[in-house]
């Protein structure tokens, strides 16, 4: 399943463990304009549950989706403001 939305950037954080698929989103959602887009490319297991962590308790961010591939974890972030 392919997710539709409006990718305003990709981040590639595969190779990266813990803490730093988290430290570098929310570096780059800081980038992006309210309703844009983050996709972040992880190889850590651990992303699945440490971005959705972060995503729930940050204001102004929402995790609107999460796929597990392949070896690569797929996370949807949307800046709400």
């Amino acid at each position: 399943m392919s997710a539709e939305y409006d990718i305003a950037e990709t981040l590639d954080v595969k190779g990266a463990s813990c803490p730093m698929p988290v430290v570098k989103t929310k570096g780059a959602i800081d980038d992006l304009a309210a309703g844009e887009v983050l996709k972040v490319l992880a190889t850590d297991p651990g992303s699945m549950s440490d971005i959705d962590g972060w995503a729930a308790g940050t204001e102004g961010v929402e995790l609107v989706d999460q796929e597990e591939g392949d070896d690569v974890y797929k996370h949807y972030v949307r800046k709400t403001e």
